[in-house]
């Protein structure tokens, strides 16, 4: 005579027979029991459904929010390895991030192009004459410098020259 489980007695199994934690014959007891209720067998199936997205909105969201603390480091080239490969990997499994990483790419393409549009836009580079004039008042400066020193030397030798002259 072949054991049949109750609707009550699966429903309290039903939770160990999802982690495994079923002998073999309670096992098999609860599958028969899902094969030929309809009732229990949808029930099992929104439970299933509903344990899933659990874990993987809990995972998801940790990793996600992880993802977009790093993002800008990530297309910086400011991350580790092991960071790099975990933004990766959510991008790859994660199709909010995934969108995320690739409107961060265009947001910085669209940013230099801007960059480049503006400097292509004035005619005169205005950076090389101030470098230049920067040079030049460093140069006059080390020359009146240079100027100065030579003038307090010779007027060292001048006065040591003059002292030992009176002394002799």
């Amino acid at each position: 005579m072949k054991k049949r489980l109750t609707c009550r007695q699966v429903e309290a199994l039903i939770n160990f027979y999802n982690e495994g934690c079923l002998t073999e014959l309670l096992t098999k007891y609860v599958e028969e029991h899902l094969d030929s209720c309809s009732h229990c067998r949808e029930k099992f199936f929104k439970q299933e459904i509903i344990d899933e997205s659990i874990i993987d909105n809990t995972i998801q969201s940790k990793q996600y929010e992880n993802f977009l603390n790093n993002l800008s480091a990530y297309i910086d080239n400011e991350l580790d390895d092991l960071e790099n490969i975990k933004i990766k990997k959510t991008a790859i499994s994660n199709p909010n991030a995934r969108q995320d990483l690739e409107d961060m790419y265009n947001f910085k393409k669209t940013l230099h192009l801007a960059y480049e549009k503006t400097q292509n836009d004035f005619k005169t580079d205005f950076s090389k004459p101030i470098i230049k004039e920067l040079d030049n008042k460093n140069a006059n400066n080390f020359t009146f410098y240079k100027l100065a020193g030579a003038f307090f030397v010779m007027l060292v030798i001048l006065m040591t020259g003059l002292f030992k002259l009176l002394h002799f």
